[in-house]
Order: structure tokens, then sequence, then C-alpha cells
């Protein structure tokens, strides 16, 4: 029982944290609401989880073997999350593109889980520390199903904090202002990443 608290305090604690997902999430939600957020919504929810199954069950290991594949992975990773900052910075704005201003699809959300620099900590982090080598097929399992319920609560936690903030920012102007911020904090959350992949480089 207590490894099953475990796990699913980690996944909970993992997910309602903010990071890339969460302020994405959270910037959709007040720029295009929750139904139309729902795609990126799924995305994160559903695309995740199957990201730690492919590395619990194997994908992790050859990344072990070639860590220049997982160098590449961060670097693309890196340069993406700054174009999405660009694109939140951009989402308010009434003279930026469709493409700019319109809200994830479900598979851009899910396939962003693997240029996702938090989502590779926690998901390893959590294989890492709650497998065994005896009870592994079943560890994994639990895992990606705590991701799963957790993930829909976390997330939806977000999403809903961001639609409930348009009564707030009920003004372009204050929209713009804070599309801005969340692009900073999100140049913000990887800064530590990009040091890290310096140093591991270097």
């Amino acid at each position: 029982m207590e490894y099953y608290i475990a796990v699913l305090t980690f996944t909970f604690a993992a997910g309602i944290t903010p990071g890339p997902n969460t302020i994405m999430l959270l910037v959709s939600g007040l720029n295009h609401g929750i139904s139309k957020s729902l795609p990126h919504y799924f995305g994160i929810c559903i695309g995740f989880p199957l990201m730690v199954t492919a590395i619990g069950f194997g994908l992790g290991m050859l990344f072990i073997q070639y860590p220049l594949l997982h160098h590449i992975l961060k670097v693309m990773g890196i340069s993406y999350l700054l174009y999405l900052a660009w694109k939140i910075a951009n989402a308010g704005n009434p003279h930026a593109k469709k493409d700019i201003k319109a809200p994830f699809t479900f598979l851009q959300a899910a396939i962003f889980q693997w240029v996702n620099p938090k989502a590779w900590i926690i998901a390893i982090g959590a294989i890492a520390s709650f497998t065994t080598q005896a009870h592994i097929r079943h560890d994994i399992a639990f895992i990606v199903a705590s991701y799963l319920l957790m993930g829909f609560i976390t997330m939806g936690a977000w999403l809903y904090l961001g639609a409930s903030l348009h009564r707030v920012l009920n003004n372009e102007k204050r929209v713009k202002y804070f599309n801005i911020v969340m692009a900073i904090l999100l140049v913000a959350s990887i800064i530590p990443i990009a040091i890290t992949g310096i140093n591991t480089a270097s």
C-alpha cells in the first residue's frame, strides 16, 4: 500500500507543479477557452503516459547506449520550446497569423511530450525510483496508470484555471501582457535544462 501511495503522490506532484505543459495549457485556457483546448488537454494526458510506457519498456536504453541521440533531442526540445514561447507571447496579438494564435491539436500536444525536458525528467525519475527488476512490468504499468489518472486531474486544474482567468483578464491589453509573462516563465523553465546540457557537452 505504501508503494502505491508513494507513486500516486509523486505523479500528482509532478503534474501539478509548473512546467511547459502546465504553462501552455494555462495560456490555452485563457486564450481559447476549455472546449477549444480539449484536444491539447487530451494530447498531454494520453501522450505523456504513452511516452512513459515507451521509455519504461526499452526506449530509454537506446539513449543510454547512444548519448548523442539524447543530446540532439534535448537541443531540439529547447529550440522548440523557445519557438513556443514566442508563439505564446504573440497569442494575444490581433495582427498575428492564425497558426500562431491557434490552439494545439491532440497530435501536436502528444508529440510535444518527446521534446519536453520536464516530461523526460519526471518520466525517467519515476521509472528509476519506483521500479524493481523483480516486478518491472507491474511497476511500470502502475506508474503509467498513475500518470494517466493524475494527468487528467492536474492538467484539468490548470486548464480550468486558465479559463477562469478570462474573467479577470477581460481586455486585450491584459491578455497580451499575461501571455508575455507566461512566455518569459516558459523560457525560464528551460534555462536549468539548457545549462545542464551545456555543462554535459563541455
